[in-house]
């Protein structure tokens, strides 16, 4: 390809990027993109699915009243330990099938144990919703936690300068020189015991270095822009400044980063309980089940299976709706232009030549 091809098909992008955008605010922009990256919207389906399924399984309490779900079964519950289709004489195994009766199998059912059954006889569905909903509930109050700080504290750091800069920049060096992995085990050691929400809670004291740094750099940028010297000629305190002109402005980095430090907490939590500093027993976490049946890996490969399938689905899904937000919020990220696309940009320029 020449290189006026490449300007041609350079200028047509930018003017159908123009034309699409014309007459849109800048959220109206965003949501566009946003909607337009496949891999996000699936994402955000899948997840909603899951978040779904797992906190309307188990029966649960709210403020004293009692709110059944769709699942039989609870942690506590101990139905008889069943042999099932297991081969070599083993117990527990999943009883679903997908094989319809047509085709030699089973036919299409869930069974009395779907995900079959642990070593005492516990209804492994169960335990692995309610390690769904721990690992979940670490994973947002971490992104929470850490979002609020990094920002704080960047804003702060990047908007004054100075000494205070240089103060609280040299205390997030000194929190990033030490391993995530070792906070994280002396924070559940201490503080494991006393629930996933206080092990959340403190975790995420500790994960908002990278934001910071981030949205430090974007303020040092957005704090020299003309809008920031109007507000300033205008009246406008600092505080007014930060939170009403510069902080809008940083938000498209904050969203992102805070939304792939969700998907690093699910597994530095995974990674914890697996250690046996995370969730302790007798509560479970997806982590805390893949430790706790690592040594049936090769009789009963299901007891892990399920708990790492949901890690990676979630994971995942979290990482590809960041990855839509990345590319929505920043301009400067090219996306591959479809046929109907470039036929109504074509159209529409026509139309914008005869006028």
């Amino acid at each position: 390809m020449s290189t006026s091809q490449e300007e041609s098909m350079e200028n047509s992008e930018v003017s159908l990027k123009d034309i699409e955008t014309e007459g849109l605010s800048q959220s109206q922009i965003v949501r566009k993109r946003f909607v337009r990256h496949r891999g996000a919207m699936v994402s955000i389906v899948f997840l909603i699915i899951i978040i779904g399924t797992v906190f309307t399984a188990l029966q649960s309490r709210i403020f004293g009243i009692r709110i059944p779900g769709w699942w039989k079964y609870t942690v506590e519950d101990l139905p008889e330990l069943k042999l099932g289709v297991c081969n070599d004489g083993l117990v527990g195994c999943p009883t679903f099938s997908v094989v319809p009766s047509f085709l030699g199998g089973d036919g299409i059912h869930l069974g009395e144990h779907p995900f079959g059954q642990d070593d005492i006889g516990r209804d492994y569905l169960a335990l692995v919703m309610r390690g769904a909903q721990r690992s979940l509930m670490v994973t947002f109050v971490i992104g929470a936690m850490s979002g609020v700080i990094g920002t704080v504290i960047g804003a702060i750091s990047g908007f004054y300068r100075g000494i205070i800069d240089s103060v609280l920049m040299r205390f997030t060096d000194f929190i990033i020189t030490v391993p995530t992995i070792i906070i994280g085990s002396v924070i559940g050691f201490h503080f494991g015991n006393l629930g996933v929400a206080f092990l959340a809670f403190y975790l995420g004291l500790f994960g908002w270095t990278g934001l910071s740094r981030l949205v430090r750099g974007e303020f040092l940028t957005l704090r020299e822009r003309e809008f920031v010297d109007a507000a300033r000629v205008a009246g406008a305190t600092n505080r007014r400044i930060i939170f009403k002109h510069i902080l809008p402005n940083a938000v498209g980095i904050i969203i992102v980063s805070v939304t792939l430090l969700m998907s690093g907490a699910i597994l530095l939590e995974t990674a914890l309980s697996y250690l046996g500093f995370g969730v302790v027993a007798p509560d479970v976490s997806l982590g805390s089940l893949i430790s706790q049946y690592q040594e049936s890996f090769t009789t009963r490969p299901w007891l892990f299976w399920y708990p790492g399938l949901f890690i990676i689905s979630i994971a995942l899904s979290i990482n590809f709706i960041g990855d839509g937000l990345r590319d929505a919020f920043d301009p400067r990220q090219r996306r591959r232009i479809s046929k109907k696309d470039r036929k109504n940009a074509k159209v529409a320029r026509k139309a914008l030549a005869h006028k």
